[in-house]
């Protein structure tokens, strides 16, 4: 796929997110907890998670308009965790995405209250679609997205990460948190994604290696990134692993092999993702730009 495809198709996954995104969280009463909401979601992301959805979808011949609430929802449940861990009781961070973080803006309070409202927003804009559309295959990607999301996902990875803090730990334990707190909410879009285009079960084992590749060489990444780059560039404060008193792959191993493993992660997720042929063409794509991203 050469550069102009992949930007145009980049570009229309974005669009029909923000699209989506705009409409399912359109003001209501109490216009606050809206506010607040649409203010963190709309911030500037990157839309990782929902491209992978929309991407691992149609790789498999799936329907947009069917994949669409999973991806808002899986977005839905990043920055919810986003919002929560910028927290005065988590990493208490002033600024997210160059702005000021939902808690400065908003207060502690309304900040705690848009993450639960987004949570619980996700798993009803998910009901909806398989009500509507009456489909098992919703279902099952409803469940890996729930799974990855919760105490055996994302959360225990944040967990593990806050009762790490301040203590030395080992190579399992960090990896436990990378893999759950960071990798697991990228595998997650990636198998609904899969489930909801049809792919086979030996597909969706192939689709959980590459976001546990992906998830690892992400998270490598910003811990890199907390350290060479400037607040400026990510548009967060830098050192905050440092100040957290936490134990990063970088402390860990040191740069140089850190970024070989960015390197090795990355391309493994790349051999298995080529293993589906032409259709993966964009997927493959999308990967590359992620080893070599700036924030």
């Amino acid at each position: 796929m050469n550069s102009k495809d992949f930007e145009r198709k980049l570009n229309g996954y974005i669009e029909f997110i923000e699209n989506r995104l705009d409409k399912l969280l359109e003001v209501k009463y109490p216009s606050e907890i809206y506010e607040s909401i649409r203010y963190s979601v709309f911030a500037g992301g990157k839309r990782l998670r929902p491209v992978l959805l929309l991407a691992s979808c149609e790789m498999f011949g799936g329907n947009l308009e069917d994949a669409a609430d999973f991806a808002c929802a899986v977005e839905m449940i990043h920055t919810y965790s986003l919002i929560h861990d910028d927290l005065p009781a988590m990493d208490n961070d002033d600024f997210r995405r160059g702005k000021l973080t939902c808690h400065k803006k908003f207060g502690e309070d309304l900040a705690v209250l848009a993450g639960d409202a987004l949570l619980n927003k996700a798993y009803e804009v998910m009901v909806h679609s398989v009500i509507l559309r009456k489909n098992a295959k919703l279902v099952k990607a409803m469940e890996y997205i729930a799974e990855c999301s919760g105490m055996d996902g994302m959360v225990g990875g944040q967990v593990v990460d806050v009762l790490s803090e301040g203590k030395k730990i080992n190579s399992d334990t960090l990896l436990y948190i990378h893999k759950n707190k960071t990798a697991a909410l990228i595998t997650a879009p990636l198998k609904a994604g899969g489930i909801i285009g049809g792919c086979l079960e030996k597909e969706i084992n192939l689709l959980e290696k590459v976001g546990y590749n992906i998830g690892v060489a992400f998270q490598i990444k910003d811990d890199i990134l907390d350290v060479t780059s400037t607040a400026d560039v990510l548009g967060k404060p830098i050192l905050s692993d440092e100040k957290n008193k936490k134990t990063t792959y970088v402390t860990m191993y040191g740069i140089e092999k850190a970024q070989c493993d960015i390197e090795s992660f990355s391309n493994e997720a790349l051999d298995i993702i080529s293993c589906f042929g032409e259709k993966s063409d964009f997927l493959y794509e999308y990967i590359k730009n992620l080893i070599t991203r700036v924030k």
